[in-house]
């Protein structure tokens, strides 16, 4: 009913405890096993909505609530996952090769368990990573020449009554722009300065953890739909989904 397959699960515990890169491996495989474009519609949106663990096993050390957030993630995830796949992504073709939810995968046949299988995915999840720097250095010199041009503290100025009027932060608006243009972890890394300067506080962090711990922003969708040809083509419906999935996310945190 929500739209996932075994491989599908695997992908869930791999964005939650690895990295938003390592479910890459999982989206080829289900794409090369004949997985239909709903199914793959589904769980890429289901991870798209997911807090990625790269980034909030270490913000758990700047005050971030872990547990809440994993459940949260969790939730929302699941959410996506059955909108993507029972509406935006129901005109998709669910037509589907027989499947065998062994894990035939080079870097999980000889696995001893779960925690061993990923590992291994996080070898793989590194190596794209990699791959993505020149990308992601692209995205950090963008949020820099904003920030160097006054263009976020101009923004900030607009932005800043009608904010405070919805009880919104204006200072948010600087990470959610580094989240957005330039990834989870360069937004980590600016939520930590700000912490550190008193410009934000924990409260300020897990009120926010639904909508700024996501691979829902352009490096991370660029990198998530480099899985194959098919993963490609459902992007659209996914990130319908996991726009869903961020929204239940984001309530939940801000009634925690």
């Amino acid at each position: 009913p929500l739209g996932l397959t075994g491989l599908g699960v695997f992908a869930a515990l791999q964005i939650s405890f690895v990295s938003f890169a390592a479910p890459v491996a999982t989206l080829t495989m289900m794409e090369s096993r004949g997985c239909s474009d709903r199914h793959i519609a589904a769980t890429l949106a289901m991870v798209l909505a997911m807090a990625q663990g790269n980034v909030t096993f270490p913000m758990a050390a700047m005050g971030l609530a872990f547990g809440p957030t994993l459940m949260l993630s969790a939730i929302g995830g699941l959410v996506a996952a059955a909108v993507t796949y029972h509406l935006f992504g129901r005109g998709l073709s669910a037509a589907e090769a027989p499947l065998d939810e062994t894990l035939h995968h080079r870097v999980a046949d000889d696995a001893k368990g779960v925690l061993d299988v990923i590992n291994r995915a996080g070898a793989e999840a590194f190596k794209i990573a990699i791959g993505a720097i020149p990308m992601l250095v692209l995205a950090l010199v963008a949020v820099m020449v904003l920030r160097l041009t006054g263009t976020i503290d101009l923004l900030t100025h607009l932005l800043a009554p009608g904010l405070t009027m919805i009880g919104i932060d204006p200072a948010l608006i600087l990470p959610t722009l580094t989240k957005f243009i330039a990834g989870g972890t360069a937004m980590m890394g600016v939520m930590d300065d700000m912490l550190k300067a008193g410009s934000a506080t924990v409260t300020t962090l897990n009120s926010s953890a639904g909508f700024l711990i996501s691979p829902l922003d352009v490096p991370g969708v660029a990198v998530l739909i480099s899985a194959g040809r098919r993963v490609t083509k459902v992007w659209k419906p996914a990130v319908f989904g996991a726009a869903v999935g961020i929204v239940i996310r984001t309530a939940g945190h801000a009634l925690l």
